[in-house]
């Protein structure tokens, strides 16, 4: 019992330190700060502890003491942002135009109004794997061929639909669309049962690592009439798949596909000095930023205010006006 007593302790202590806390008493009148993220093993956590550890380094100045918490995703930040249980949420950027705009969960709730932007952060790329010796060495030899394009309701499962839309080609009819979760993929391609999968994720992914290192070689398809996408959907971006995450992978350039942006939303009613607060430090610290996780290694300040569909809370447009961003 003392020995789990001592791990747990020891759990907590790591995570104080990982936020920046440290042993520090808590200062009177201090504002206290969630950000809700995702899975403990996704990249959305690193990432709210990552702003965390950042606006904590100036806790004494601002009064401020930000925390993270382990969620359900995308959909939970944006119903928690909104009744108040979160201060920030970080949520893919098409559920941020769907929140707003009060369509797919919301379309009972409705427009989702005071909602806010802060920034975005890394980009998901909407990823398609496909093994070599199953001849797709381009999109359109996707044609005939086994491919999961994601469960149903799944945001993968979505991107891949459009991506064929926008490629005259028809998931229905075109080519035996399987429909399993994207984690089941990678073993489906090294079992080969499928020929190629659809992933929207976060690079480095662990995944798609698993993928690229089987025995049987794979490859990175590149997506087509990215701009069609763009025009269309407002919350799709241009996005490339590092390959040097993947030494894997027979690829030897960067694969350009499409992508939503992880982005960090709030509330209007969360007050301006506190947002202003946390738009500054990420940005005014951004390279040290980028070392706490390899997904952040591309970030610029000009690309993290866009993927952004929703208005930007007056506190961080007010950082941004200062820094000659807006």
């Amino acid at each position: 019992m003392k020995i789990v007593l001592s791990c747990c302790v020891a759990l907590v202590f790591s995570v104080f330190v990982l936020l920046g806390l440290g042993s520090e008493p808590v200062q009177a009148g201090t504002t206290f700060v969630t950000i809700g993220t995702g899975g403990l093993t996704g990249v959305y956590y690193p990432t709210g502890g990552a702003i965390a550890r950042i606006v904590n380094k100036k806790r004494k100045a601002y009064g401020i003491r930000c925390t993270v918490e382990s969620t359900g995703g995308s959909v939970f930040n944006v119903n928690a942002v909104m009744t108040g249980d979160l201060d920030f949420g970080i949520v893919q950027s098409d559920r941020q135009y769907q929140a707003m705009t009060g369509v797919a969960e919301w379309a009972n709730k409705g427009p989702q109004k005071d909602l806010r932007a802060v920034f975005s952060i890394h980009p998901e790329s909407v990823t398609l794997v496909a093994a070599v010796d199953s001849g797709i060495d381009t999109f359109a030899d996707l044609k005939g061929k086994r491919v999961n394009i994601g469960n149903p309701g799944s945001g993968q499962r979505q991107n891949a639909i459009d991506a064929f839309w926008a490629n005259g080609m028809d998931y229905k009819k075109d080519l035996m669309a399987e429909g399993v979760k994207a984690a089941e993929a990678p073993g489906l391609l090294q079992d080969g049962r499928i020929d190629a999968f659809f992933y929207t994720v976060g690079h480095p992914s662990g995944a798609i690592k698993e993928a690229t290192a089987g025995k049987r070689k794979v490859r990175f398809i590149a997506i087509p009439n990215v701009d069609k996408l763009t025009a269309q959907f407002p919350y799709y971006a241009g996005a490339a798949v590092p390959i040097r995450s993947y030494p894997g992978a027979v690829n030897k350039a960067d694969v350009s596909t499409f992508g939503v942006k992880a982005t960090l939303v709030t509330s209007s009613k969360v007050p301006e000095a506190v947002v202003y607060a946390i738009a500054k430090e990420v940005f005014e610290n951004l390279e040290s930023f980028k070392k706490l996780h390899p997904a952040f290694a591309a970030l610029n300040k000009q690309d993290m205010l866009e993927g952004l569909s929703v208005p930007i809370h007056k506190g961080a447009l007010k950082y941004y006006k200062e820094a000659g961003l807006k």
